[in-house]
């Protein structure tokens, strides 16, 4: 079963860590009905070489991206806000 939690924690607890990602908020308010928005973000974020895994929910989203591209993917990531208007 996959576990989503901080690496101290994890090891604490003795559960094996596959790879170290980290965790981006994305800034914007979906809805379960909206349609593209994990295309969008994965897509532009693939145009780069990041990988990512998205978290959706009700009013939030997140992306897992490797945590040596995190800097990266949040770069990429503002960059499309700020050309949305976000």
């Amino acid at each position: 079963m996959p576990v989503i939690a901080p690496a101290a924690e994890s090891e604490g607890l003795g559960l094996e860590r596959s790879a170290a990602f980290r965790c981006i908020r994305l800034s914007v308010h979906s809805s379960l009905q909206a349609v593209g928005l994990t295309a969008t973000v994965s897509t532009r974020l693939a145009r780069h070489g990041i990988s990512t895994n998205l978290l959706t929910g009700a009013y939030h989203d997140r992306l897992l991206v490797p945590e040596g591209d995190a800097q990266r993917a949040l770069r990429v990531h503002e960059e499309r806000s700020s050309e949305a208007g976000e």
